[in-house]
């Protein structure tokens, strides 16, 4: 039986949550990751404020036009019954060839069903040369 990965969390549930959003993420398909957001979903990604599922097509469509060799690492830290924390970093390189690693901390909040209806982001981008990558 594939478990429920809805509100209330269990830590087991919250780690297989975390787990999902990375291998949806690694896709790279907007359209896939957005399926894991509510209809009304609001996000704070760095400097960005979305509302919506369209709206965050749209932004994973241009996040991922610039972040090429995109790989993305989530780590759970913790959660309640339907709120999750997690730490992450993810490596990619832009347009020049430069690669970069950001690391952030997310709190993630969902509705009954299971789906992410706030999603809160704190990003920081550092530059690494191509033989510092770990991911």
């Amino acid at each position: 039986m594939t478990q429920k990965l809805a509100p209330p969390f269990t830590e087991e549930t919250a780690r297989a949550k975390v787990q999902a959003a990375e291998d949806a993420w690694n896709t790279r398909d907007p359209e896939r990751v957005a399926l894991a957001y509510s209809e009304d979903s609001e996000w704070r990604n760095r400097d960005a404020f979305l509302k919506g599922r369209e709206e965050i097509k749209e932004f994973l469509r241009s996040k991922w036009a610039r972040e090429n060799g995109y790989k993305l690492k989530k780590e759970y830290w913790a959660h309640t019954d339907n709120h999750i924390a997690v730490r992450f970093e993810y490596e990619s390189y832009d347009e020049s060839g430069q690669w970069w690693r950001s690391y952030g901390n997310e709190m993630w909040e969902f509705n009954e069903d299971g789906k992410m209806r706030k999603r809160f982001a704190s990003i920081n981008d550092v530059p690494i040369d191509e033989a510092a990558r770990r991911l």
